[in-house]
């Protein structure tokens, strides 16, 4: 019942930031096609006709994701990936599940601002503004707390508790997509030169070896 009421809560505050960079929609709904050839900004729009009430549902953030992974974390999310009726929207979720000592790493949503609520155990977040100050606004969060992260700034969710904490939130984008810092610059398809890397980072070359080869062995 708690969850429940907390999710609703998420979704109606971050509505008000939905349309502040997402279009608003000009129908009803727009169901996604997933099976549409059709390329736009977005996804295309099913027969309303052929519309159903499961195309606006989705279960499983009452279940606890799985968190025996080096990062001690687990995200289900809830995007027009797995509801098409988000479609055009400006809207998602996600839950997050981080065993005591687990991160999520650094990383931001290219289209998304995000805000979260800590439903059990203790977050210590923080979001890093940009060039040239790059300040570290950080906050520990405990049960029903809520905390944002604005759009496109690098953040981080760690579990500083002893327990097991889950969190949901909610994110101003039907796709707000997600760039992991370390996998993008040492995981990159194809690899950065490490020359390259050495003298932006300006540490050894074995050290930028080191760290990509950790990606890609994977």
């Amino acid at each position: 019942m708690a969850i429940g009421s907390l999710l609703l809560g998420f979704i109606v505050l971050s509505s008000s930031l939905a349309f502040a960079f997402e279009p608003h929609p000009l129908q009803d709904f727009c169901v996604a096609d997933s099976s549409s050839q059709v390329l736009l900004n977005g996804v295309a729009c099913k027969d309303p006709k052929l519309v159903q009430a499961d195309h606006f549902f989705f279960s499983g953030l009452h279940l606890a994701g799985n968190t025996s992974n080096q990062l001690g974390s687990a995200v289900t999310p809830a995007t027009v990936a797995q509801i098409a009726g988000l479609n055009t929207l400006g809207i998602s979720v996600v839950r997050l599940d981080i065993a005591s000592g687990g991160v999520i790493p650094p990383h931001f949503h290219p289209r998304a601002t995000e805000i979260l609520t800590v439903l059990d155990g203790a977050l210590t977040v923080a979001f890093i503004t940009s060039n040239p100050e790059n300040r570290l606004i950080s906050k520990t969060l405990n049960k029903g707390d809520v905390f944002v992260f604005p759009i496109g700034l690098i953040h981080y969710q760690y579990n500083s508790g002893h327990s097991h904490a889950v969190a949901f939130a909610a994110l101003s984008s039907q796709n707000p997509g997600i760039i992991t810092v370390a996998d993008a610059v040492f995981g990159s398809n194809r690899p950065i030169s490490d020359d390259l890397l050495t003298k932006a980072f300006q540490v050894d070359k074995n050290v930028v070896d080191y760290l990509q080869a950790q990606f890609w062995k994977n």
